[in-house]
């Protein structure tokens, strides 16, 4: 074989790593989306056992989380990539540990859930949960198409939801807190409604720094810890 030939070799087989990268964290993403999804409706409907279904298959998420990272570390060790390759890769590594993290409150929620099954259920069926759940869950569906498109605006549009999401996260704590000091039979409840309230929020928190990742493969600008809002990113290329 050449040497023209061997570097057309490697070079696809490289591309072929990258892709089947890319591949494994989408479908990490699609995962993670189902477990969000699943957890939310175990609250809304009340279903303990959906709800303890969503926290036992945590360790799938985990998984895949180890198989990934792994590939990475070979990727870094045996082909030394550079430029926008090695942006992708660190990006990548991020991306994961956000997206088990997202598992790991998923997990919590689908506990919650199944605790809250047992108790009396409100009129409303957790309505502010539920609207806050599907708004977090539209965050992390457009973060993980960012993510796939490689694109900037919807990553920037993801990132500006998140304080949205923190305006109905903080809605909700004070109206737990005015619950509470209403009727204290309900504290335990209502700290169970909190805790969701809070994993959903944190969530919303790792779609947005998925995005923010997104913004530094693409133009290799690190925009965590700025006022992304205020500050626009240039997205031509």
């Amino acid at each position: 074989m050449e040497a023209s030939d061997l570097n057309e070799h490697i070079s696809r087989r490289f591309n072929k790593d990258i892709e089947d990268l890319r591949n494994n964290v989408l479908a990490m993403g699609g995962l993670v989306e189902s477990q969000l999804s699943q957890a939310i409706a175990a609250i809304v409907s009340g279903d303990s056992e959906l709800g303890l279904q969503v926290a036992k298959d945590d360790y799938k998420v985990n998984d895949l989380e180890v198989t990934i990272d792994e590939e990475c570390s070979r990727i870094l060790a045996t082909r030394a990539p550079a430029a926008s390759d090695l942006r992708l890769i660190v990006t990548i590594i991020k991306t994961i540990t956000d997206l088990e993290r997202i598992g790991d409150e998923a997990e919590k929620i689908g506990f919650l859930a199944s605790k809250l099954a047992a108790m009396d259920r409100p009129a409303d069926s957790y309505r502010e949960l539920k609207t806050l759940g599907n708004h977090v869950a539209h965050m992390l569906r457009d973060a993980m198409n960012a993510f796939a498109r490689l694109d900037v605006e919807e990553a920037l549009e993801t990132v500006r939801e998140d304080e949205r999401v923190d305006d109905e996260y903080e809605a909700i704590a004070r109206q737990c807190i005015t619950f509470m000091m209403e009727d204290p039979r309900s504290i335990k409840r209502v700290m169970n409604v909190t805790w969701a309230a809070r994993s959903l929020e944190r969530i919303g928190d790792h779609a947005k720094n998925i995005c923010e990742y997104v913004i530094y493969m693409v133009h290799g600008r690190d925009v965590r810890h700025t006022l992304v809002s205020d500050e626009p990113v240039d997205t031509s290329n």
